[in-house]
């Protein structure tokens, strides 16, 4: 177990990439803030990334740029030049990242534990955090705070939106209907939920009362998925695919009543601003990777499919191995997805409920 050490003055964090795993971060830092208020911290961080959390309190953010090569290291380098930490916090097990940490001054270099510190990454740290047994990527994290002696509590947020995001989003949301969005689009395509499922939970939703927007990013994967599914629907969905920032995105969420997507980024967002997700999975494991605070309805075929494929029991599997295939989706059915809706309805907005369920 690592030893605890002494409260630094001065922090970097060296966190790149993804959304989801920067939202969980953004937890860990938050709560260091508030133990210890006069803390600088800096932060090494992905050029996405950062078009999210920019302007967070208290934090300066210095953006590698990974798909730079040779150049984003030397850039890193001129950036930091001069610059000492008390404290790194290592989070990230990517070789790259370990590379870039070469270019961060700092007496203490903090790591995982040997178990999770993969690719090598020991051996660019010079202290672990303490082991955990199986724990949620957030949970993680909040290793790193723990190391410094910070109390753990449970994990809370203070996104950077202003009031200009939330005007924009209640702009394109001018209706008395509760929202629900469905932000249908993973990273990868075979993560993705069914086209004619989401149409049918778009129009369930609607019929319950619901305006549906569909969320997304720009790319042609996405924008085609959005397109499909409202072809599909017999319901007037709003597209606001590729037509938002992530700030504006965050902030659409934030209206929202309810966010229905697979294991993708925006489901932690939408966490981050305290609405309910209906989280879908089938390749990872959602008590590692799942919305954190609303993992109980998470629809999830992954413990089922896991142990199909290794002819194991999932508790003798390692922790986070993912399930591989490009049809293991189709075993969420719509009728548990329709069942988490209810639940969410009955938890948050019981006004809501249908007369068959009062």
């Amino acid at each position: 177990m690592s030893s605890q050490i002494t409260a630094p003055k001065s922090l970097c964090i060296l966190r790149l990439s993804a959304i989801g795993d920067v939202c969980h971060a953004v937890a860990m830092v938050q709560q260091i803030q508030k133990q210890w208020p006069h803390i600088t911290i800096t932060w090494v961080i992905g050029k996405v990334e950062a078009n999210l959390l920019s302007g967070l309190e208290g934090v300066e953010f210095v953006i590698f740029d990974k798909k730079a090569g040779l150049q984003g290291y030397k850039e890193l380098w001129q950036k930091l030049r001069g610059r000492h930490f008390d404290v790194l916090f290592h989070m990230q097990v990517a070789l790259r990242a370990s590379l870039a940490s070469l270019f961060i001054p700092a007496n203490i270099k903090l790591g995982f534990d040997r178990q999770r510190a993969k690719e090598g990454q020991w051996l660019f740290s010079n202290k672990k955090i303490a082991a955990q047994t199986n724990p949620h990527v957030l949970d993680g994290f909040m290793g790193f705070a723990a190391a410094l002696g910070v109390s753990i509590e449970k994990p809370s947020w203070q996104m950077p939106i202003t009031d200009q995001h939330q005007l924009w989003a209640s702009e394109q949301l001018i209706t008395e209907k509760p929202i629900a969005v469905i932000s249908p689009a993973a990273s990868k395509a075979e993560r993705n939920w069914l086209v004619e499922r989401y149409a049918d939970i778009a129009d369930h939703l609607t019929e319950r009362g619901f305006q549906v927007v569909i969320c997304g990013g720009p790319t042609v994967m996405e924008k085609q998925l959005a397109s499909n599914i409202i072809s599909l629907s017999k319901s007037d969905l709003l597209n606001l695919v590729g037509k938002t920032s992530l700030k504006q995105l965050l902030a659409v969420l934030k209206l929202a009543h309810l966010v229905i997507a697979p294991d993708t980024g925006p489901a932690h967002m939408a966490v981050t601003v305290g609405t309910p997700v209906i989280g879908l999975y089938a390749h990872s494991n959602p008590h590692r990777t799942g919305p954190y605070n609303y993992q109980h309805y998470v629809v999830s075929c992954y413990k089922q499919v896991i142990e199909q494929q290794y002819n194991k029991p999932l508790i003798r599997l390692p922790w986070g191995i993912r399930a591989k295939g490009r049809d293991l989706m189709a075993n969420i059915e719509v009728a548990q997805v329709k069942d988490k809706i209810r639940q969410v309805i009955a938890d948050h907005y019981p006004h809501l409920r249908s007369a068959e369920e009062m």
